[in-house]
């Protein structure tokens, strides 16, 4: 007589070895196992940068009314305004992979949620560097009364925000990309092969 743990055991899908995806990264998992840790991973992502955007976003909102909002010139008002859009913008973008998760939760479109939530969480990451450097546009204008200053200093702070969050990455993807070529099948030979065309081409 078969006992039920058994029978409970025996009824449960076994994933077939011809299931597992070739993973990139060394994993040995089927596809809705990585759809499943992509989209955790990127949950932790949207926590991290949805906190800020959400505080950023409060503050903003509580500045219009302030007695000092009154005496703004036309231009910090507009730029209040563009402000206060663009934190909109990009908490709405950070938020929305939660709401879109609930509409299509249960239905078995994990890669189809991954790949809209990757995208607005694209655009909540471009606008809110906006939105922060905007608010310290205006933040300065006001503090020191120097456009200019204020101007230089967020303009300095939208570069390092560009070269942190874009280009950074951008030199470490394609530093990786150059040392699996150069590991990779062919990759030592033609390695070799340019190191010897560079040593011909020196020797000339």
């Amino acid at each position: 007589m078969t006992s039920d743990a058994s029978v409970r055991g025996a009824s449960r899908p076994v994933a077939d070895d011809s299931d597992r995806s070739g993973s990139t990264d060394g994993r040995d998992e089927t596809p809705q196992e990585r759809a499943d840790r992509v989209w955790i991973e990127m949950l932790q992502e949207v926590r991290v940068s949805q906190t800020g955007a959400q505080i950023l976003f409060g503050f903003l909102i509580s500045v219009a009314f302030t007695p000092r909002f009154a005496a703004l010139a036309t231009f910090d008002r507009n730029l209040y305004v563009a402000t206060v859009v663009l934190g909109a913008i990009a908490t709405g973008s950070l938020v929305a992979p939660v709401a879109f998760h609930r509409f299509l939760a249960g239905r078995d479109m994990k890669p189809e949620l991954i790949h809209v939530a990757g995208r607005l969480i694209s655009v909540g990451l471009v606008t809110l560097p906006l939105t922060i450097t905007a608010a310290l546009l205006l933040l300065l204008r006001t503090a020191t009364g120097d456009p200019a200053v204020a101007w230089g200093l967020s303009g300095c702070v939208l570069l390092w925000f560009t070269t942190t969050w874009l280009l950074l990455p951008q030199l470490v993807l394609r530093r990786a990309a150059a040392r699996q070529r150069g590991t990779g099948p062919g990759g030592a030979e033609a390695a070799r092969r340019d190191r010897t065309a560079a040593g011909r081409r020196s020797g000339r």
